[in-house]
């Protein structure tokens, strides 16, 4: 019977990005004892690493967030740009959400704290090689909650036309329809048509509520 030849296992490209040589060998030993991962460049700085990574062609960067001459955020945001197909994993010794935040809004795939088990580690890197995401669910959280903040709140007038947010910034002002129909030209009928429908697109009933709403609007922008 002829022998059938182990397939092969695929192998995981690493690049480690540490100003710590100490910590770059011990993580390459590591990675490097694995089956699947080979280590295939490192660099101490960001300068080094946005010179080195793209030549090396890494599936997965590990990189420090704190780096000299610029931060591990700066490099995963430039190689993503580059080489989007870099899974970049940010490696710190902090738990900082700042940090955090940043680095998932530069592209980063995943977040570690420095203090995480060997095992744990290798374990990030093939999920991220895999096109996965690592973050601890109350990471995951405190993202959110602040990706909701930097939304802007919607326009409550988007459904106005132009006509209809000028007749509603004089209801603002205390104006009468026939005062409104003489300031903008306009019979007193037609003031009064526009300002049943402006109501009506606003969910509103009576037109204290439509002055109310924007004085609310006017105080926002202060």
């Amino acid at each position: 019977m002829t022998p059938v030849a182990p397939e092969k296992v695929a192998e995981i490209k690493v690049f480690l990005v540490d100003d710590h040589e100490v910590v770059r060998r011990g993580v390459a030993v590591l990675l490097e004892s694995e089956p699947d991962m080979r280590v295939v460049g490192e660099a101490g700085t960001a300068e080094q690493a946005l010179s080195r990574l793209p030549v090396a062609a890494p599936d997965v960067a590990v990189l420090d967030v704190r780096l000299p001459g610029g931060s591990g955020v700066t490099v995963c945001r430039e190689i993503r740009s580059l080489r989007p197909e870099t899974a970049c994993l940010m490696l710190t010794s902090f738990a900082d959400d700042d940090a955090l935040y940043d680095a998932v809004m530069a592209g980063a795939a995943g977040y570690v704290l420095k203090q995480i088990h060997g095992a744990d580690l290798v374990g990030a890197v093939r999920t991220v090689a895999a096109g996965g995401s690592l973050l601890d669910p109350g990471s995951t959280g405190r993202m959110l909650e602040r990706l909701r903040a930097r939304e802007p709140e919607p326009d409550p007038l988007s459904g106005l036309s132009r006509q209809e947010r000028q007749i509603l910034d004089l209801i603002g002002e205390g104006l009468t329809n026939r005062e409104i129909g003489d300031r903008l030209y306009l019979a007193e009928k037609t003031v009064k048509n526009y300002v049943s429908s402006l109501l009506s697109k606003l969910d509103l009933k009576r037109r204290t509520q439509a002055a109310i709403l924007v004085a609310e609007l006017r105080n926002r922008k202060r």
